[in-house]
């Protein structure tokens, strides 16, 4: 993968934290990749956007900013626009990359209409919403649900129902966090992840967790979870996997680095669930542990997501 060195980088603001629901994994991810391009050489350091006015990165002299921002504000184009008004280069996909990644509902409407696979859905609007409803959508989708807040990551407001009235909890819940709600059908079976970076899939990951799904807790709380990369397909699956991986991440417009998420039913078909433009870096994170499998250290991983704010490396 292309790397830059020191130099011809510049001064880098690392930017994590933020004030989105995401923000204690933010404020873990951009330490662990700001420790690893001090490492390099690289003359970085720390920035958080709820702490400090955005125009301190031009006081600054910054060459360039790696986003760690994950979720809403970080995540969903509204930074990378601000940035491109102050012409500063950025980490990962451009505004309308992030924007159709962060949104759940846009991403599974994109990817229906390129015929791409994915499961079947509904839409719960809180302006709208009638629990009657509920019923009818469990018996649409299969009587077992994914309830999923449009524009949240990190699973925060998500779950897995089997009744008309857990679902309706749980979307009622969900619009705690969101005015939009996606109802998904479940699909029964191992989930996968692919990491991209600069236009490459790395090696999928398979994650087994004994929690309902692999929620918040399972990822960051906990060591229940087990992680296989190699994930055990065959490998004519893993290529088609990869292959897949990404078109959907292309579809939405990513670009630089991100990941896919996809789930695998009983007969070996594959499904995606969503797309994320600023995966997680913390210990626990999976494209760290994808690159690993490939042979990348964490440094350098962090040194080609740097890269990716190249113009030569954003593909």
């Amino acid at each position: 993968m292309k790397q830059y060195s020191a130099q011809e980088l510049g001064r880098v603001a690392v930017m994590f934290g933020g004030d989105s629901a995401e923000r204690e994994v933010s404020l873990k991810s951009g330490e662990a990749v700001l420790s690893a391009l001090l490492r390099k050489g690289v003359d970085a350091f720390g920035f958080d956007p709820a702490a400090r006015p955005l125009t301190d990165l031009v006081n600054e002299n910054v060459n360039r900013v790696l986003i760690m921002l994950h979720g809403r504000g970080g995540e969903d184009g509204s930074m990378q626009g601000a940035l491109q008004q102050l012409k500063i280069p950025y980490t990962g996909s451009g505004v309308l990359g992030s924007a159709l990644a962060m949104d759940k509902i846009h991403s599974k409407q994109i990817w229906e209409c390129l015929k791409l696979p994915t499961a079947k859905y509904q839409i719960a609007d809180k302006s709208d919403f009638e629990a009657g409803s509920c019923g009818a959508i469990m018996h649409e989708l299969g009587n077992e649900v994914m309830v999923k807040p449009a524009r949240e990551g990190s699973s925060i407001g998500m779950a897995r129902v089997t009744s008309a009235k857990q679902l309706n909890t749980a979307i009622q819940d969900a619009f705690n966090y969101d005015n939009q709600v996606l109802l998904e059908q479940y699909i029964d079976g191992p989930e996968f992840t692919v990491s991209v970076v600069q236009g490459k899939a790395l090696p999928s990951i398979r994650m087994s967790t004994p929690h309902t799904f692999y929620d918040y807790a399972a990822k960051y709380q906990d060591d229940t979870t087990q992680y296989f990369c190699p994930s055990g397909l065959s490998d004519e699956k893993e290529a088609e996997l990869a292959a897949l991986s990404l078109r959907a991440f292309r579809a939405l417009s990513g670009s630089g680095w991100g990941r896919v998420d996809v789930m695998q039913d009983v007969n070996g078909e594959f499904y995606l669930l969503e797309s994320n433009t600023v995966p997680g870096m913390t210990e626990k994170s999976l494209v760290p542990k994808a690159a690993k499998t490939a042979g990348i250290s964490f440094d350098d991983l962090v040194m080609a997501i740097l890269a990716t704010s190249m113009p030569a490396c954003d593909a």
